[in-house]
């Protein structure tokens, strides 16, 4: 403790070196008779207000600290303990006028005086500033370590990753042991979703100080998006070890859980969240999701309502809350909430509103109206959305034209309500001649479908040229049933993991049944294995030939059946009135397929539903498949 040189002042240092042994009432009692002194000294009253917030007399020392600064301004000891104990007591004003009085009154400055003056500032939310005070500690002192990692903190509140990062490795290369700096180095690389330097930096930062709680959590969610998520799972965990309470690390490790399947277990860590942050709505939604997830679904209601309820504007929730509805036939509500998808930042047409230069409909009347129609999501919600064209139809708009994916061109031609088929480029260029845009899947809260509404599937109408080239293939098949398979759907899919089938082999019970030929309508991942199936057995690979979904309708036309995951294939198919068995995954079943059904009410009488049971192999699902693939052609003999 620094206090003025003098003899006079031999029981003020005294004092002192108790104070900093700990003895703060035997110090106390050696200072306080100088204390009322009529010129009293401001290092002792420094020392008095030392061993007062040692004894936890918090007012005694403000008052003294208080004196000193009054009795000698240019003394700098008391301005560092006041402004610090003010800081503790959240009075930052107070704490923000005490320092800049300290930095008009102390001479030289000390890089830690701007420092500690820009912590202030940026507590009191007064960023720019703080970023300034900060500047000006660094030009006193530029390897501060400590002034650049808080500078690089700044900097990442600001917005500015790339100087946050810039200072953490400042810091770093000052001193290569600065473990603040090392984690939020990893934070930061986090943000930038520079994970394998994230990973890096978190691995270092724990090699520092092995209980680095934050450290163990950047590394989770480094690792998380890396998708290595039993390696998250440990670090999530290792997080949690140190700090158990970190509500943040019981939710991420919630994610990783229910990523992985487990999904009881992330009901745990959503719930430990919880109990830690009851008001954290991201945590009511993930326990929504993962209820949900796993069948759940009147607590899932109770945790997306309870999500809104924290935050009416979490459009994630909102969207949550909606395919649940529609998954249980409460259309109303569901469809109603389902608009909130255009609100969601990972929704992929959000911008669409901006793109198209004309009014989204919003079930005006469209009679004598020009209505561009926009493709979004997949081919099959396109597929099956189809149907609402005749809706537009009825309501007498003047000019139906849809946007889509080149893919739906032809098919998309035939379909009755359709005026015109345009790609999106060029329905983005002409969409101020509309006056009004739309989306498909819009069309049913418009429609105000219910359950028992549904409007019937288009019956699209294979083109008969098209029909006879496939004809011609499938000619070179043997007598008896054609049965067309599609085993794996579109990998960039979110539930792809869940919704495909890990090889074509899982199928090859099939083939037990005699008489029965198959057709591979496969595109894309599953290709190779149509090419060579497993065994030798006899396939007809067709999927690497289809130009479109006119071809796909031209073949499906001609087969008896179609067995297939849940894509594209199972909306045309059915729209073409062919049976269409459909394979569904354990968990998160699209909502379309609703639950514990065998049909399904957008496909009466077409389409049949294989759900794959809990703690049900695919191996033994495939088994259930043979059996009822076996009973239906025998109906189809004695037919």
């Amino acid at each position: 403790m620094t206090t003025p040189a003098s003899d006079a002042f031999a029981p003020v240092q005294h004092a002192a070196t108790l104070c900093q042994n700990g003895q703060f009432a035997d110090a106390l009692s050696r200072v306080a008779p100088l204390l009322d002194a009529p010129a009293v000294d401001a290092a002792a009253l420094h020392v008095a207000a030392v061993c007062a917030l040692g004894l936890n007399r918090l007012a005694d020392a403000e008052a003294w600290w208080r004196r000193a600064i009054d009795a000698m301004p240019a003394f700098d000891p008391p301005y560092d303990g006041l402004g610090a104990l003010l800081v503790s007591q959240g009075r930052l004003p107070e704490a923000e006028a005490l320092l800049r009085r300290q930095l008009a009154s102390i001479t030289p400055l000390r890089a830690s005086h701007h420092h500690r003056f820009g912590k202030v500032l940026e507590a009191l939310g007064r960023l720019d500033e703080a970023e300034q005070a900060f500047g000006q500690a660094l030009l006193i002192e530029p390897r501060s370590p400590d002034v650049l990692t808080d500078l690089g903190n700044l900097l990442r509140i600001l917005g500015r990753p790339a100087e946050a990062e810039l200072a953490y490795r400042l810091a770093i290369a000052v001193r290569a042991d600065h473990v603040l700096a090392h984690a939020n180095l990893g934070a930061i690389l986090v943000d930038m979703q520079r994970l394998p330097e994230a990973e890096a930096a978190s691995r270092q930062t724990i090699a520092l100080c092995p209980d680095h709680p934050e450290a163990h959590y950047n590394l989770g969610v480094a690792l998380q998006n890396l998708d290595r998520l039993s390696e998250a799972e440990a670090a999530y965990r290792d997080a949690i070890r140190c700090r158990p309470g970190l509500p943040q690390a019981h939710n991420n490790l919630g994610c990783v859980l229910r990523a992985q399947g487990r999904h009881d277990e992330a009901a745990v860590a959503f719930t430990d969240a919880l109990a830690l942050a009851p008001q954290m709505a991201e945590v009511h939604y993930n326990l929504g999701t993962t209820f949900a997830h796993a069948g759940r679904l009147d607590e899932a209601e109770r945790a997306y309502r309870r999500a809104l309820d924290l935050r009416a504007d979490y459009d994630d929730a909102r969207f949550g809350l909606a395919t649940l509805l529609l998954s249980r036939g409460r259309f109303e509500e569901g469809w109603r909430r389902y608009e909130s998808r255009y609100e969601q930042s990972t929704f992929v047409h959000r911008r669409t509103r901006e793109v198209l230069r004309c009014a989204q409909w919003q079930g005006e009347p469209l009679a004598g109206k020009t209505l561009l129609v926009w493709q979004e999501d997949g081919l099959g919600d396109m597929l099956q959305f189809s149907r609402y064209f005749a809706e537009f139809r009825v309501r007498r708009a003047a000019r139906v034209v849809f946007a889509c994916q080149p893919a739906l061109h032809r098919l998309m031609e035939t379909v009755d309500g359709v005026d015109a088929v345009l790609d999106h480029e060029a329905a983005t260029a002409q969409a101020a001649q509309f006056d009004y845009w739309t989306s498909l899947l819009s069309a049913p809260m418009h429609a105000g479908t219910t359950l028992d509404t549904i409007p019937p599937p288009v019956r699209f109408v294979p083109d008969p040229a098209r029909v006879a080239h496939w004809g011609a293939r499938l000619a070179a098949l043997p007598a008896g049933p054609r049965v067309g398979l599609v085993w794996k759907g579109n990998p960039k899919h979110h539930n792809d993991a869940h919704r495909s089938l890990p090889s074509l082999a899982l199928l090859t019970p099939l083939w037990s049944v005699p008489g029965v030929n198959f057709v591979s309508l496969q595109k894309g991942q599953g290709e190779d294995e149509a090419r060579q199936p497993p065994g030798g057995l006899p396939l007809l690979h067709l999927g690497s030939e289809l130009d479109d979904f006119a071809d796909t309708a031209a073949i499906v036309a001609q087969l008896d059946l179609v067995v297939c995951v849940d894509t594209s294939t199972v909306h045309l198919a059915a729209s073409l009135g062919k049976p269409c068995w459909v394979l569904l995954p354990n968990q998160d079943v699209d909502w379309r397929w609703m639950h514990d059904r065998e049909d399904s009410p957008w496909y009466p009488g077409t389409v049949r539903l294989f759900r794959r049971g809990r703690g049900e192999s695919w191996i033994r699902m495939a088994e259930r498949l043979r059996g009822a693939f076996a009973a239906h052609f025998r109906e189809c003999v004695d037919a």
